[in-house]
Order: structure tokens, then sequence, then C-alpha cells
């Protein structure tokens, strides 16, 4: 269940950019079940070499590694410690029902990333649209969040189209259109989409700037290296001027209006273990994993207060902090 607001009080939605104060957050819950039959090997070669989904085949993580799962919950326990030590207001989805995890069948599903379901721009809630089966009904937990939270806001809620039926033999997954939060940077007006092939595409990009660009904003395409799964896995914005990135996962550089920034960089193999996806709680606070310590050093070096959680687990799944929060409202 997520927390309730006080009584009487009307929420606030509205998300400026990825490093503007945090006020209130969704962090993801731990549950997975994984698809009776593998992805195909080009689709997964965005997740590092331990994954559980290189070999697992079918199954509720809950039942078929009791130990990683608890392992897991407790990762995210510990990063909500730090979350409510900041003063941040935090919602959970729901898990589940059996219901809905009988209908996704052999396709397996997902309520463990809360970043790429849904996200938030400006005064703009967006139901994305998975490209990946277990995860095209990931969103259905959420919207017990969304009804409590968004429906009272002075806000816009609006959804992607469905996707199109693909054949079964088709690798594509169909024309989509495709569009995940991973891939959205917010810096203003200006939004940023990633696309690698294995989450967002054209058709989303050119839904979302159908969207946002009658309001005032500016929709900027991405490219990515093949092995990326989304932009924030490649790119983090840390504060006005200070980024971190991996300069091999974007074939056409940084976008023009990043490049006098201050940078730490990572080289692929770090950003394939997502060492961009920290999570800034404001401009001067910024959370990573332990094992990203030489990114969190040179960060601090810049000023920058950084927090440290073991996100192990969660990281072999594909996802990191980023991943793991959708924020409601960020605002100065």
């Amino acid at each position: 269940m997520s927390d309730s607001a006080e009584v009487g009080e009307t929420p606030e939605v509205y998300v400026e950019s990825e490093f503007a104060p945090l006020r209130t957050v969704v962090l993801a819950r731990s549950e997975v079940g994984l698809p009776a039959s593998a992805a195909t090997s080009s689709d997964l070669r965005f997740l590092p070499a331990d994954s559980p989904a290189r070999s697992a085949r079918g199954g509720d993580m809950r039942d078929t590694d009791p130990a990683r799962q608890a392992r897991w919950e407790k990762e995210r326990e510990e990063f909500r410690t730090v979350l409510d030590r900041h003063g941040v207001r935090v919602h959970s989805p729901r898990l589940l029902t059996p219901a809905e995890k009988a209908y996704a069948g052999a396709d397996g599903y997902a309520n463990f990333f809360a970043r790429d379901p849904f996200f938030t721009v400006g005064r703009h809630v967006v139901e994305a649209s998975m490209r990946f089966l277990h995860r095209r009904r990931e969103v259905l937990p959420v919207r017990e969040v969304i009804r409590e939270h968004v429906y009272p806001a002075d806000c816009a809620y609006v959804a992607v189209p469905m996707p199109e039926v693909a054949a079964p033999d088709d690798p594509t997954l169909g024309p989509g259109p495709f569009l995940e939060g991973g891939d959205v940077l917010v810096l203003g007006r200006r939004v940023f989409v990633g696309t690698s092939g294995l989450a967002s595409n054209r058709l989303g990009i050119r839904w979302l700037a159908k969207l946002l660009e009658p309001h005032g904003y500016t929709v900027e395409t991405v490219r990515l290296h093949e092995r990326m799964l989304h932009l924030d896995c490649a790119l983090g914005l840390v504060r006005e001027g200070l980024l971190v990135v991996c300069e091999e996962a974007l074939p056409d550089g940084l976008p023009e209006s990043l490049r006098d920034w201050d940078r730490v960089t990572v080289d692929l193999e770090q950003a394939g273990r997502l060492a961009t996806n920290g999570l800034p709680l404001s401009p001067e606070v910024y959370v990573t994993d332990p094992v990203f310590a030489s990114v969190g050093k040179r960060l601090e070096d810049f000023g920058v207060h950084v927090e440290y959680v073991d996100f192990s687990v969660t990281r072999s799944l594909g996802g990191s902090f980023r991943c793991s929060t959708q924020p409601l409202l960020r605002t100065g």
C-alpha cells in the first residue's frame, strides 16, 4: 500500500529536473516472475553475467531463490531508510494479485523497477509502453498510487498507446510504440529520450514529442550503444553543470546542451553494472552503490555528499537506484 497523504492535503505532482530536491517518490517492490523461456540472447545483452534472468526458466524468485529474494528486499529497505533520513515521502506499489500473475502465464511478470512503467515530466504523468512481454502489465500495481496521489493533483495523466501485437517469431516484438521511463531524463523544459533497440523506440519518442512540445518542451533523441537498456544506464545528471556518463555508450556523444558540463566518466563495463544509475536526492546529495566508490569519490571532489547502499541483487536484475524509483515531486 502507498503511504497516505495527510488528511485534507492535496498531493502535488511536478518534476522540474533529475536533480531538483526529491520530495515525493514511488519506491519499487521486490517482485518478479521470470519468463518460462528466456528472451532472445540479443535481448539479454544488457544484463550482467551473474543475472538470474540469464539462466532461470520461470517462477517467482520468492519461490525459486528465497535467499536472493531476502537479500533483495533488505537492499530496498536500507535504501528506504536513506530516503526517510533525507525527508523524502515514499509511496509503494501494491503487490501483484494471484489473478494478475496467472494472467501473465508463460510471459512472466514484473513489479520491480518503478522508473519504467510510468514517468513524470513537469506536471505530466505518463503511463509507459513496455517492450519486454513480462513487463507490459507492470504499471498495474502502481495504479493504486496513481489513484491516491495523481488523480487529486493539478497535473495531466495520460498513457502511451498500447503496443501492436507482434508475430510470435518477430524478435523486434513489433513496432510499438515503445516508451519507457528509464530512457527519459528531464532538465527543465528539455527532455532527453534514449533508444538502443531494447526499450524506447522512435515511434514512442515521436508520441512524447507530440504530447509535450505544445507545452513548451523540447524532446531530444539520444542514440545508445546496443548493450544499454535505457539512457539512465549511460548518463546521469547529478546537478546543474555536473553529470556521470559512459561516453562509449553514446555513439553521437553527449547532447549538445550538456557538452560543457563537468563530467565523471565510467567505461562500458562499469556502465553495464549500472555505474551511472545513482540517484540525486538534491543537487548536494547523491546515492550510489559502494562498488562504485571511485565514482563517489570523484563526485565528492565536486562537493557532492555521497550516500552508499549495497544494491548488488537489484543490479543483477538490470537496474539500480534510479530504476527503483519514480519521482512525483522534485522541486526546489
